[in-house]
Order: C-alpha cells, then sequence, then structure tokens
C-alpha cells in the first residue's frame, strides 16, 4: 500500500510552467505505476499522462508536447511537468497508483483502474 500527496499546483498565466509532484511513501518495494489525472469544474475526470513500472510514458494527445511525466531515481517522487500552460489547463490534478502487474494506462485493454489516489492539486491558469 501507499499515499499520495501532490504539490505544486497554483495559478500562473497563460503560457507559464508548473511542475507538479507526487510524494510516494508506504511500501515501495511492490514497484508500482503511477498516472496524472485532472477533473475540470463540471468535467469529467481524464487521464493525462501515466509511467508504467517498466519506464514506459506517455501523455495524452491534448497535452502531447507540453507536458511530461517522470520520476526520481529513487521512484518515490512523480512528476507532472507543464509548459505553455492554457487556460484549458485548469483543473484539480490527481495523482494515482496501481498495484505492481498493472497498467496505468487508461487506454490499455487491460486497464481495470487505479488502486490509490491522492487528494489532488488545483492549477488555474489565467489568460
Amino acid at each position: 500500500q501507499v499515499q499520495l500527496v501532490e504539490s505544486g499546483g497554483g495559478q500562473v498565466q497563460s503560457g507559464e510552467f508548473l511542475r507538479l509532484s507526487c510524494a510516494v511513501s508506504g511500501n515501495l518495494e511492490r514497484g508500482y505505476c503511477y498516472a496524472w489525472f485532472r477533473q475540470a469544474p463540471g468535467k469529467e475526470r481524464e487521464e493525462v499522462a501515466f509511467i508504467e513500472t517498466t519506464g514506459t510514458a506517455s501523455v495524452v494527445n491534448s497535452v502531447l508536447g507540453r507536458f511530461t511525466i517522470n520520476q526520481n531515481d529513487a521512484k518515490n517522487t512523480v512528476y507532472l511537468e507543464m509548459a505553455d500552460l492554457k487556460p484549458e489547463d485548469t483543473a484539480t490534478y490527481y495523482c494515482a497508483a496501481a498495484d505492481y502487474g498493472a497498467t496505468c494506462d487508461a487506454t490499455n485493454d487491460y486497464y481495470y483502474g487505479m488502486d490509490y489516489w491522492g487528494k489532488g492539486t488545483l492549477v488555474t491558469i489565467s489568460s
């Protein structure tokens, strides 16, 4: 089991950069995949990026070229680096993890959901 705590959210201007952090604690020996989701007011939650236990990482098309997901060598922090932010990126961003053996790619046929969630961090982009 792991606990996830997001940080780094805030209000910035359009075109600026933010880096979100997800501090991971608990039993890290098992290995987990991670993902960042976001939920804008009045909209459904959507996955924006994931990183598998193999290190394979990807982002959704709407943020391709602007967002990057990565993690530190100790694998106890997962980052979401967001460049050239737009007002439509305004949302609460959540970090999530799934147990070893699962996929964090929501488009994968074997995806069953995430096992652990953080409480989220709010990102507001003003034009």
